[in-house]
Formats: C-alpha cells, structure tokens, sequence
C-alpha cells in the first residue's frame, strides 16, 4: 500500500479501536472505511469483524471474522463465530464450531468461551441437561480466580437455573460473584431475585456459608471485616464522646455568659428557657 494510504488506514483502525468501547456504532463506521481501503489485509477484516460483532451485527461480523481467519491461518475467533450462529438462530452450527478440529488449538481462555457459548446453543436446541453437563471441567472450581472464572461459574449457574436446579444455581452465583472482581456479570442481581425462591434468609445463609467453604473463603476474612466494623464503632464512639465534651464545655462557656448578661438586662423566664434548649 501506498504509505499515505497506509496512515489513512490506520488512523481509522486506531479511531475505531478508540471509540469501540464508548460509541460502537461510530467505531464500525471507521472499521469499515478501513475495509473499504485495505479489505485485503487480515487485521482490518479482523477489526472490521470485532467492530461488527459488538455493535450486534451478526452477519457481517461473522462474514469479517471468517475471511480474516482464511488470510492469516488458525482458529481466530471461534467463540465469536459460534456467538454469531447462535444469535442467528443457527445453534446446531455453533455447536459444530466448537466440536471441529480447530477447535482444539484454541488457548485455554478461548476455549473456556467456546465452551460457554456452546452451551448455551445446546440449551438453545433444547439439551439443557446437556448444557449443564458440558461445563463440568477442570475449570469449573471454586477455588480458582482465572480471568475467565467468573463468566463460567455464571454460565453454569445460568444453565443449572434453567434446568430447574435453584439451590445449585444460587451457590455457582455465588462463586460468580466472589470471582468477578472486574464486574463484568450481574450476578447479585441474580442472587437477589432467586433468594426470594429458594426459601429465605435462612436456606441463603446456609448456601453461602457452603459456598463459601468450598470456595476456600476462610473466616479469617469476616474475622478482618468484624475487626474493622468494631474499631469503626469505637472511632465513632469516641468522636461521639469528643462531642459531648465540647458540647458540655460549650454549654457551660453558655451558661457564664448568660448569667453574666442577666446583671444588666434581665430577660422573661420563658425566653431564658428557650435560649438554653437552642444551645
């Protein structure tokens, strides 16, 4: 490519990785004047794609992503691809995507958000047994904080709730949440609404607890919190006193200067009483 042509189009892929969190449809619009000039470069089909399937654009995501997998080799994607067969009510292709042999170079976070989604499609399809049981790997623990933990245990929660299993799907909310530090679910909410299900404050108490325990959430950090809850108490506590004495100091400073303007002009009782309750 000519070299201005070159910086024309990659002002446009930096304009459009810029803006793709905040405004994507604007983002698309660079992603795909970037096409219009350089459609046979890999990364701007890539980009084009990714502007595409954020901004739910299923058909022309799916198209982008796919051609940028042909012009620079491996699996490219694949979550992505097998998302957009689903919203294009097209679940039986996303669970060949990810039963086909490219499925099986993925790294390992890729590979846990095709497994996600597939589940989801089987789900689609009616195999909800079938999603639930499709989750159970090694990657499915409590006790693991890997960046995709929280989505899986949200996914498999999900899954268990649409299998009729409330009690099971409160406790792998639960992990969801513990494990989202970067709030990308909307597990609490869901907490929420099923906690009014599955029996009240007691049965909830209970799964946490449980939940808690199998995450490997020891007590040492309720401990740390009542710890901080306390010296907050005490802090208030002797503010509050500080407050009183100054209140009390104040109150006498009070009293001496009223009985020293009483000498020279001696007011109605009532009003006398009505200064010293608005102090």
């Amino acid at each position: 490519m000519p070299k201005g042509l070159a910086d024309l189009v990659a002002l446009h892929l930096v304009a459009a990785g810029q803006l793709v969190d905040t405004d994507v449809e604007k983002a698309l619009e660079h992603a795909r004047y970037a096409r219009l000039k350089a459609s046979r470069l890999a990364s701007v089909r890539e980009a084009n794609g990714l502007a595409a399937y954020l901004a739910g654009e299923w058909n022309e995501a799916l198209s982008e992503l796919r051609a940028a997998r042909r012009m620079a080799g491996g699996p490219g994607h694949l979550a992505m691809m097998a998302d957009c067969e689903r919203a294009l009510g097209r679940p039986e292709r996303a669970v060949e995507i990810a039963r086909s042999q490219e499925a099986t170079q993925l790294e390992q976070e890729d590979a846990v958000e095709l497994r996600i989604v597939a589940a989801g499609a089987r789900r689609d399809l009616g195999e909800v047994e079938a999603s639930v049981v499709s989750l159970q790997t090694a990657e499915l623990d409590p006790q693991r904080q890997d960046p995709w933990s929280a989505r899986l245990f949200y996914a498999y929660a999900d899954n268990l709730l649409a299998a009729g299993r409330e009690r099971d799907a409160f406790t792998w909310f639960v992990h969801a949440a513990h494990a989202d530090d970067d709030e990308e679910t909307d597990a609490p909410e869901r907490l929420e609404e099923l906690a009014e299900k599955i029996g009240g404050p007691e049965v909830v108490e209970e799964l946490v607890t449980e939940a808690e325990a199998a995450a490997g959430i020891s007590d040492e950090d309720d401990d740390e919190l009542e710890d901080d809850v306390d010296e907050s108490e005490e802090d208030s506590a002797d503010e509050d006193a500080s407050d009183d004495e100054t209140s009390d100091e104040d109150a006498e400073k009070s009293d001496e200067s009223a009985a020293d303007d009483a000498d020279a002009v001696e007011p109605a009782k009532g009003d006398a009483e009505g200064g010293a309750r608005a102090q």
